[in-house]
């Protein structure tokens, strides 16, 4: 259990890097909008934001 939580926080902590790196800070709101979707349970809105993230990083 500990090693999943320690995996996911070095992942989130990479793909900030890399989303700050080629997009700048709209990639850091991007991602910060994917987080809170899935904290509210408004999945409509993590996976629009998830779906930008995606093409914005394919485009940079």
């Amino acid at each position: 259990m500990l090693v999943l939580q320690i995996l996911r926080g070095v992942g989130e902590l990479a793909l900030g890097q890399q989303a700050q790196a080629q997009l700048g800070i709209v990639g850091v709101l991007v991602l910060l909008l994917i987080g809170i979707g899935l904290r509210a349970q408004r999945y409509g809105l993590a996976i629009g934001a998830a779906l930008v993230f995606v093409a914005l990083m394919t485009q940079a």
